[in-house]
């Protein structure tokens, strides 16, 4: 298992949108992101902030994430939610969400 932190910045104007959407995600997006091994997927937010917590329990993260990329019903959510986040200056090329590293942990 390999866990990630991941963060970007929120749009203020379309924060409150971003947080309805995700108040009722949809099944297809959620069904999409278990059967492609993420589990433990939260999303917190912080002085214009998001921060994504979640555990990949597959072989092959990229070949997984690439899947989810393709998805139709995934690629429709994220019409509506990007124009909601804002990319970090610091984010590597072909990077939306920044990864970032792991410091702690308590198990």
């Amino acid at each position: 298992m390999r866990r990630f932190g991941m963060v970007i910045a929120a749009r203020p104007e379309k924060l409150e949108e971003y947080k309805r959407l995700h108040a009722e995600p949809w099944p297809g997006v959620l069904a999409a992101l278990q059967a492609h091994h993420i589990t433990n997927y939260s999303i917190f937010h912080s002085d214009g902030l998001l921060f994504a917590y979640f555990e990949y329990r597959g072989d092959d993260f990229a070949a997984d994430m690439a899947s989810i990329a393709r998805d139709p019903v995934t690629q429709e959510w994220w019409k509506l939610t990007d124009q909601c986040q804002r990319q970090l200056s610091t984010a590597r090329e072909g990077e939306w969400w920044t990864e970032m590293e792991q410091v702690f942990l308590m198990e």
